[in-house]
């Protein structure tokens, strides 16, 4: 079980983390809850109904990191496919967004929620509901980091050469985390199979 997600009975699954692993995984998770910026809370009074229909922004963030996140519906080609990804944001961006950071806060209160057992490690259990945010979450770290160290979608030699960094290089810690998330969620993803 060390370091890779095992299966658990009703769904779930368990990974041993050490007290490094946990506060990185913690740490990013934090980072990107930063990154997705705070939820619109309903003020006192606020109708939940009208808040549910209320639109989001229809332009595409600024933020490389952010645009991968959340990306446009249709392209933006010509003139009727930026307008319907402008439309298609107006109305799903919110939830995207508040599906995103519920992702997050998961994995920071799961985290925050371990014993330490020996060594200071702890054995972190997930259930079935709290692997799918896991999942949802590990994806979105790794777009973002993929998207800091310009990592394309389908740059399959970029990701090889990352193996290959120099220990002197500055993202090689960034590198370190970005593969170490992918083996995690690849793993995470092999207990929820079938």
């Amino acid at each position: 079980m060390a370091g890779h997600f095992e299966a658990t009975p009703g769904g779930g699954a368990a990974v041993a983390l050490d007290e490094v692993e946990i506060a990185i995984l913690r740490s990013l998770a934090v980072q990107l809850l930063e990154l997705i910026g705070p939820g619109d809370e309903l003020a006192e009074g606020e109708d939940p109904l009208a808040a549910l229909f209320a639109e989001g922004p229809s332009e595409p963030p600024a933020d490389p990191a952010l645009a991968r996140l959340f990306p446009e519906a249709y392209g933006d080609e010509d003139d009727e496919l930026r307008a319907a990804s402008a439309e298609f944001r107006r109305f799903t961006e919110n939830d995207l967004r508040t599906r995103k950071r519920e992702d997050a806060l998961v994995v920071v209160r799961t985290l925050d929620a371990l014993t330490p057992a020996g060594e200071g490690g702890a054995v972190l259990t997930l259930g079935a509901e709290e692997c799918r945010n896991w999942l949802g979450s590990l994806n979105d770290l790794r777009l973002t980091i993929g998207t800091r160290l310009e990592v394309g979608d389908e740059d399959e030699d970029e990701e090889s050469s990352l193996y290959r960094l120099p220990d002197s290089d500055p993202r090689k810690p960034m590198v370190m985390a970005y593969l170490w998330l992918g083996m995690l969620q690849e793993t995470l993803v092999e207990t929820m199979m079938p």
